[in-house]
């Protein structure tokens, strides 16, 4: 078997021939390694690396452990990096900023203690833009991460770099984390499977505002059996968790097949008012008859987002001036104009203001909820463009709509993030200049299974995922 075979196996037949004894820990490392050393200098995934002696040898602690029949869990062997915002001990953490160029923790997050506990190793770290703020992987430490189906691309944000290892084999599985769209939005960019968790459903510590619902972590995969094979170790209640969901991870351990017959769809091309890129809907509308095929009852038809833009943005830019306020006060010269733009619009802000957003994201949360009586889920586009040039910060405008925000062309996928609902991002197609393009698929509050059961059965049917990118020639 060679190691681009290796590479490109899915995480869930590799943790299978692991156990088999039909591949090595120390093989499946091996191969990684090597990958990495080949295709990470084009496209700038993996920005801080576990040294290779360091990896081998556990790969080869992990081989007498089997020998031993002491597996240490269902990730037993398999390599993975971790998002540049997720503390790592003894490993440095940047969150993509000047200021923490050289900074190490002392503690691994909550999420790394779960994957290294079901076998995982950890590798390294992916890149990420400067405290995770933008879909456009770059920053001043380790520069810009570029889609590997056009290296003049951007690869999408915040969880750039994961997706595009994942999509060039350097990795079977890769964390994240998701406000405005850091798994879903890269993971349309880069051709691979990002869901966004309800929220609770993946515990986070360290977290400062543990009440907080909006920023999520789950998984990224270039398969949807992949992204539930790591909801399985990393999901589940944590005492430090206040909103962490009962039901245990376990839980996606569970077949993903589902008879989807006479179940009801609502297809919505732009959420009911938004510019999309035509490209977008041809993509999309190429794979509607698939739903119809697997049964489903698809009715173009959306809830009302009223408010969901004033209230992302009012929740992000108060949860921005929390967390960097003091930075901004000494370090302002070392972070960027939109991140600084994003704290002082949370500086701005009055209690009630914050109080009328809130009361106006309940008003918006009963009536997608009523909506989702009728509609078991909403189909939409994870992106409103296509992946766009790698030196443009952000998309200026769309059909010939001003966009006067760096986030406003994101609208699509955090007018979802407020609704409190599961969401994932799934190959759909690719443009006409072989750029990929994601269907996001939305699910009824707390059905993270139902969403990977409907993007399973869309993945059998489409194959997308198959596609592997030009970089890799």
């Amino acid at each position: 078997m060679s190691e681009s075979d290796i590479c490109f196996m899915t995480a869930t037949e590799m943790v299978q021939r692991i156990r088999a004894r039909e591949l090595s820990c120390r093989d499946v490392m091996q191969a990684h390694l090597t990958r990495i050393d080949q295709i990470n200098p084009k496209v700038n995934a993996i920005v801080t690396q576990v040294p290779a002696e360091r990896l081998l040898a556990a790969a080869d602690a992990a081989d007498k452990a089997l020998a031993r029949e002491d597996s240490e869990g269902p990730l037993h062997g398999l390599p993975i990096a971790h998002k540049d915002l997720v503390p790592t001990k003894e490993l440095r953490t940047t969150w993509g900023s000047p200021i923490f160029k050289d900074f190490v923790p002392d503690h691994d997050g909550l999420i790394v203690q779960r994957l290294k506990k079901a076998g995982a190793i950890t590798i390294g770290k992916t890149n990420t833009p400067e405290f995770g703020a933008g879909s456009q992987t770059f920053n001043p430490v380790f520069g810009e991460t570029v889609n590997p189906y056009d290296t003049n691309k951007t690869c999408g944000g915040s969880r750039g770099g994961a997706a595009v290892a994942l999509a060039c084999g350097m990795l079977p599985l890769a964390d994240g984390s998701d406000m405005g769209g850091s798994l879903r939005n890269p993971g349309n960019f880069c051709n691979i499977v990002g869901f966004r968790t309800s929220p609770g459903r993946v515990p986070v510590w360290p977290n400062p505002v543990a009440w907080f619902p909006i920023p999520v972590q789950g998984p990224m995969a270039r398969t949807v059996k992949d992204v539930a094979l790591m909801l399985s170790v990393i999901a589940g209640p944590h005492p430090c968790s206040p909103i962490s969901i009962a039901e245990p991870g376990s839980l996606f351990a569970h077949p993903l097949d589902r008879d989807f017959k006479d179940v009801r769809i609502a297809w919505s091309k732009d959420l009911g008012e938004l510019p999309v890129d035509p490209r977008v809907t041809r993509a999309l509308d190429d794979q509607r008859g698939v739903f119809e095929d697997l049964g489903c009852i698809v009715e173009e038809d959306q809830p009302d987002f009223a408010d969901a833009d004033e209230i992302f943005k009012i929740w992000r830019a108060w949860r921005f001036e929390l967390a960097y306020t003091e930075l901004l006060k000494t370090r302002r010269d070392l972070m960027k104009d939109s991140v600084v733009w994003n704290i002082e619009q949370g500086q701005k802000l009055s209690g009630p203001q914050i109080g009328r957003a809130e009361v106006k994201r309940t008003e918006l949360y009963h009536r997608v909820r009523e909506f989702m009586k009728t509609h078991e889920f909403l189909i939409c586009p994870v992106n409103q463009v296509p992946p766009f040039d790698i030196n443009r910060p952000w998309v200026e405008e769309i059909n010939g709509v001003k966009m006067t925000t760096y986030i406003d062309w994101m609208k699509s996928c955090y007018y979802i993030t407020v609704t409190g609902l599961p969401a994932i991002s799934v190959p759909c197609g690719f443009t006409p200049e072989g750029l990929p393009v994601g269907i996001q698929i939305v699910g009824r509050y707390n059905n993270d299974f139902g969403v990977l059961q409907l993007a399973y059965a869309f993945e059998k049917a489409t194959e997308m995922w198959r596609r592997r990118p030009p970089v890799l020639n």
